[in-house]
């Protein structure tokens, strides 16, 4: 998280990095990082970090974390028997787990920090259309203002299809995330980003190039570049160099507005969103709520009804059980009786085996006493 000391409330913005593997993202983040430690301010990265970078928690300084602080790749291979892109979705989920930590520490610095720079896997589709990365975006744009930066290889892009391609794959981000959007064209050092600004503004420059293009994908971008029209009209596009740092204030303007968007017109959709759910779960509450007292309440007029009842046979368990010891006299009376016979009944059939065994016993003892007779 790069954090610049403020005296202001105001909560940090969450700029979500993504973007194809080897476009540059690490190095971007590094050098915002870098960027801001110079205004002067604290950068801090809250993970999830690559997996395949080279050194940890590196371009963050003493308050970076990384993601494999806490899972060990490695180990979640091992264990679970995963190849290279199992273990990063593994991880990934059991890291959402333990985001609620994270969650916590960046409430803890809102009063002291203003960006929160996460940098996800190379692998992007491992934290787009993953259920951990919904988790993640989901959480932080729903308690902080957020947004989605989109780094695109500007000098793999020279090509018109390899263009659309990155476009298509913004487009679905931005759809898929609903959140502010900005597209970072990097590696401006190598080649200037003005041709795809160009391709984006202009329909008719994108077509000719197009036109030097002979294969059957070429005819299938000619047609997308109609439908992406409304999408560039909205898109925040800005060029930068992470290695030189050149285009950084630009990027920063840009940001500024898409925070202004979120406050606008995100932050009020997540709130009804937050409304509504909180009004579902109180409904679904009272209506449980509802259905208890309807219960108890059929069982206590039940129970009245066959107070008056002289047929003991008509009551349900429940109230057999509880009425159990409390019968009536005449009951109680006649309960006694038949123990009563019971005994008497079994008293009457020992006495004469008992007087048997008396006179026999006399009768030894007699003659034993008097063996003349």
């Amino acid at each position: 998280m790069a954090a610049a000391e403020s005296g202001l409330a105001a909560p940090p913005v969450c700029v979500l990095v993504l973007g194809m593997a080897g476009s540059g993202k690490t190095t971007f983040v590094q050098r915002l990082a870098a960027h801001l430690h110079a205004l002067p301010a604290e950068p801090h990265q809250p993970g999830p970090r690559r997996h395949r970078a080279a050194r940890p928690g590196r371009g963050g300084g003493p308050g970076a974390a990384d993601i494999r602080d806490t899972v060990k790749y490695k180990e979640v291979m091992k264990q679970y028997g995963l190849g290279p892109n199992g273990g990063i979705v593994t991880s990934l989920n059991l890291f959402a787990t333990r985001f609620d930590q994270v969650m916590k520490f960046i409430e803890k610095r809102k009063n002291a920090s203003k960006y929160v720079i996460i940098d996800t896997p190379g692998q992007i589709e491992v934290f787009t259309w993953s259920a951990s990365g919904t988790i993640i975006t989901e959480a932080l744009a729903s308690s902080f203002p957020s947004v989605v930066v989109y780094v695109m290889d500007t000098s793999r892009s020279t090509n018109p299809i390899t263009f659309m391609s990155n476009m298509l794959y913004a487009c679905s981000i931005l759809y898929k995330t609903k959140l502010p959007f900005i597209v970072v064209m990097n590696k401006t050092d190598i080649i200037d980003h003005s041709f795809a600004v160009e391709w984006m503004q202009d329909f008719e420059t994108f077509q000719d190039a197009l036109n030097q293009e002979t294969s059957y994908v070429s005819n299938l971008t000619r047609s997308m570049s109609l439908v992406l029209d409304e999408f560039y009209s909205s898109l925040k596009v800005v060029g930068v160099s992470a290695v030189l740092g050149t285009g950084l204030d630009d990027f920063f303007v840009q940001l500024s507005k898409a925070v202004d968007e979120y406050e606008r017109e995100y932050r009020p959709e997540y709130e009804r969103l937050r409304k509504t759910l909180e009004e579902a779960q109180n409904k679904q509450k009272r209506e449980q709520l509802e259905h208890l007292w309807k219960d108890m309440g059929s069982v206590c007029v039940q129970g009245s009804t066959l107070a008056g009842s002289d047929d003991a046979t008509a009551m349900g368990p429940s109230e057999l059980i509880l009425t159990r010891g409390t019968l009536g006299e005449e009951e109680e009376r006649e309960s006694d009786t038949d123990d009563i016979d019971h005994e008497v009944t079994e008293e009457s059939h020992e006495e004469p085996a008992f007087r048997n065994f008396m006179q026999e016993t006399r009768m030894k003892y007699q003659r034993r006493s008097n063996p003349n007779e």
